[in-house]
Protein backbone atom coordinates (compact mmCIF):
# COMPACT_ATOMS: atom_id res chain seq x y z
CA UNK A 1 0.00 0.00 0.00
CA UNK A 2 1.14 3.33 -0.86
CA UNK A 3 1.30 6.51 1.65
CA UNK A 4 2.15 9.64 1.66
CA UNK A 5 3.60 11.04 5.63
CA UNK A 6 3.42 14.97 5.86
CA UNK A 7 3.14 17.66 7.78
CA UNK A 8 -0.87 17.82 9.10
CA UNK A 9 -2.75 21.38 7.99
CA UNK A 10 -5.60 22.75 9.79
CA UNK A 11 -7.72 20.91 7.35
CA UNK A 12 -6.86 17.76 8.17
CA UNK A 13 -8.72 18.38 11.70
CA UNK A 14 -11.79 16.50 10.60
CA UNK A 15 -10.04 13.52 9.04
CA UNK A 16 -7.89 13.32 12.28
CA UNK A 17 -10.86 13.51 14.70
CA UNK A 18 -12.12 10.72 12.72
CA UNK A 19 -9.32 8.48 13.00
CA UNK A 20 -8.92 9.00 16.35
CA UNK A 21 -12.52 7.99 17.22
CA UNK A 22 -12.08 4.90 14.89
CA UNK A 23 -9.08 4.18 15.91
CA UNK A 24 -10.24 3.51 19.27
CA UNK A 25 -13.11 1.65 18.15
CA UNK A 26 -11.19 -0.30 15.63
CA UNK A 27 -8.12 -1.10 18.89
CA UNK A 28 -9.80 -0.85 21.90
CA UNK A 29 -13.09 -2.64 21.72
CA UNK A 30 -11.81 -5.82 24.10
CA UNK A 31 -11.24 -2.99 26.74
CA UNK A 32 -14.17 -0.63 26.51
CA UNK A 33 -18.00 -1.18 26.65
CA UNK A 34 -19.24 -0.97 23.03
CA UNK A 35 -22.02 1.96 24.69
CA UNK A 36 -18.90 3.91 25.94
CA UNK A 37 -16.86 3.58 21.81
CA UNK A 38 -20.50 4.22 20.29
CA UNK A 39 -20.79 7.77 22.04
CA UNK A 40 -17.36 8.95 21.05
CA UNK A 41 -17.74 11.80 19.19
CA UNK A 42 -15.59 13.18 16.14
CA UNK A 43 -17.38 15.94 15.83
CA UNK A 44 -16.81 16.97 18.95
CA UNK A 45 -13.06 17.55 18.71
CA UNK A 46 -12.53 18.88 15.19
CA UNK A 47 -12.24 22.57 16.69
CA UNK A 48 -9.65 20.61 19.19
CA UNK A 49 -7.58 19.66 16.66
CA UNK A 50 -7.29 22.43 14.50
CA UNK A 51 -6.22 24.65 17.12
CA UNK A 52 -3.41 21.97 18.45
CA UNK A 53 -2.27 21.90 14.23
CA UNK A 54 -1.98 25.83 13.82
CA UNK A 55 -0.51 25.94 17.26
CA UNK A 56 2.07 24.42 15.54
CA UNK A 57 2.99 20.99 17.55
CA UNK A 58 4.35 18.70 15.40
CA UNK A 59 1.25 16.10 13.46
CA UNK A 60 2.01 13.98 10.95
CA UNK A 61 -0.15 11.93 9.02
CA UNK A 62 -0.13 8.89 6.96
CA UNK A 63 -2.15 10.09 3.44
CA UNK A 64 -3.59 7.43 1.08
CA UNK A 65 -5.30 8.43 -2.32
CA UNK A 66 -5.25 12.18 -0.49
CA UNK A 67 -7.89 10.61 2.23
CA UNK A 68 -5.67 11.03 6.37
CA UNK A 69 -5.78 7.22 7.47
CA UNK A 70 -3.15 7.94 10.52
CA UNK A 71 -1.48 10.22 12.39
CA UNK A 72 1.04 11.21 14.94
CA UNK A 73 0.97 13.95 17.62
CA UNK A 74 4.20 14.66 19.44
CA UNK A 75 5.67 16.99 21.91
CA UNK A 76 6.77 18.60 25.32
CA UNK A 77 6.57 16.03 28.40
CA UNK A 78 2.97 16.76 29.32
CA UNK A 79 3.59 15.13 32.94
CA UNK A 80 5.91 15.88 35.87
CA UNK A 81 8.72 13.30 36.58
CA UNK A 82 8.53 12.19 33.11
CA UNK A 83 11.79 9.97 31.99
CA UNK A 84 12.30 12.49 29.09
CA UNK A 85 11.50 15.78 27.63
CA UNK A 86 9.99 14.31 24.50
CA UNK A 87 6.42 12.26 24.46
CA UNK A 88 4.91 10.42 21.85
CA UNK A 89 1.03 11.63 23.17
CA UNK A 90 -0.49 9.92 20.46
CA UNK A 91 -0.34 7.51 17.26
CA UNK A 92 -3.56 6.00 15.49
CA UNK A 93 -4.24 4.36 12.58
CA UNK A 94 -7.10 2.91 10.69
CA UNK A 95 -7.08 -1.01 11.30
CA UNK A 96 -6.98 -1.20 8.01
CA UNK A 97 -3.73 0.38 7.44
CA UNK A 98 -2.35 -2.06 9.96
CA UNK A 99 1.28 -3.93 8.59
CA UNK A 100 1.72 -1.17 6.02
CA UNK A 101 4.21 0.36 7.09
CA UNK A 102 2.77 3.83 7.82
CA UNK A 103 2.93 3.23 11.81
CA UNK A 104 6.67 2.84 11.66
CA UNK A 105 6.87 5.82 9.41
CA UNK A 106 4.37 8.06 11.47
CA UNK A 107 6.98 7.08 14.43
CA UNK A 108 9.81 8.32 12.36
CA UNK A 109 8.25 11.15 11.59
CA UNK A 110 7.30 12.43 14.40
CA UNK A 111 9.88 11.81 16.98
CA UNK A 112 13.20 10.04 15.12
CA UNK A 113 15.26 8.02 17.22
CA UNK A 114 15.21 10.55 19.94
CA UNK A 115 14.89 9.86 23.95
CA UNK A 116 10.81 9.92 24.38
CA UNK A 117 8.27 8.42 26.39
CA UNK A 118 4.74 7.55 25.79
CA UNK A 119 1.49 5.72 27.62
CA UNK A 120 -0.34 3.23 26.13
CA UNK A 121 -3.04 0.84 27.25
CA UNK A 122 -1.90 -1.85 29.25
CA UNK A 123 -4.51 -4.59 27.42
CA UNK A 124 -2.70 -3.17 23.96
CA UNK A 125 -0.99 -6.28 23.11
CA UNK A 126 -0.29 -5.23 19.58
CA UNK A 127 0.87 -1.12 20.00
CA UNK A 128 3.31 -2.50 23.11
CA UNK A 129 4.84 -5.25 20.51
CA UNK A 130 5.62 -2.01 18.16
CA UNK A 131 6.80 0.39 20.71
CA UNK A 132 9.44 -2.67 21.98
CA UNK A 133 10.58 -3.30 18.47
CA UNK A 134 11.62 1.01 18.54
CA UNK A 135 13.22 0.41 21.57
CA UNK A 136 10.77 1.54 24.26
CA UNK A 137 10.41 -0.32 27.68
CA UNK A 138 7.81 -0.10 30.10
CA UNK A 139 9.28 1.74 33.33
CA UNK A 140 6.70 0.39 35.77
CA UNK A 141 4.71 3.84 35.85
CA UNK A 142 0.88 3.14 35.52
CA UNK A 143 -2.37 5.37 35.26
CA UNK A 144 -5.72 4.52 35.63
CA UNK A 145 -8.32 6.89 33.49
CA UNK A 146 -11.48 7.05 35.09
CA UNK A 147 -12.99 8.79 32.28
CA UNK A 148 -12.10 6.22 30.26
CA UNK A 149 -13.90 3.37 31.95
CA UNK A 150 -10.77 2.99 34.54
CA UNK A 151 -8.42 2.63 31.14
CA UNK A 152 -5.20 1.49 32.68
CA UNK A 153 -2.07 2.46 30.96
CA UNK A 154 1.76 1.95 31.16
CA UNK A 155 4.25 4.40 30.63
CA UNK A 156 7.18 3.07 28.01
CA UNK A 157 10.10 4.93 27.86
CA UNK A 158 13.77 4.38 25.34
Amino acid sequence: MDFLIRDAVPDDAEAISHVRVEGWRESYAHILSAGFLAALDASAQVERWRESIASGRTIVVAEVHGNVRGFAISGPARTENSPHDLELQAIYQLAKMHGSGSGQALLDASIGNQPAYLWVAELNPRAIAFYRKNGFRADGERMISPEWENLVEIRMAR
